[in-house]
């Protein structure tokens, strides 16, 4: 499939559209997709799962409770300071 492929697809009576099976197999592995409508248009990309780990350590928070207990941790950082 040519990576700027135009291709027309009508649509059935309730409004649905196939994707092409050659844009699903490389691109949507988990069966899902992300649907952004920008006025006229409808985006389709494929759904990715974030990286997460990119926010480990990223936070500093000065407590006093014991990390291994995690209502205290919660309790202090809920509490109004």
């Amino acid at each position: 499939m040519a990576s700027d492929m135009v291709i027309i697809k009508d649509l059935d009576k309730q409004g649905r559209l196939v994707l092409p099976k050659e844009w699903r197999e490389k691109y949507v592995k988990r069966g899902k997709v992300v649907l952004k409508v920008e006025k006229d248009r409808i985006v389709i990309k494929p759904y990715e799962l974030a990286d997460l780990t990119e926010f480990f350590d990223k936070i500093e928070v000065d407590i006093k409770s014991d990390l291994c207990e995690w209502k205290s941790v919660m309790r202090e950082l809920l509490e109004v300071r």
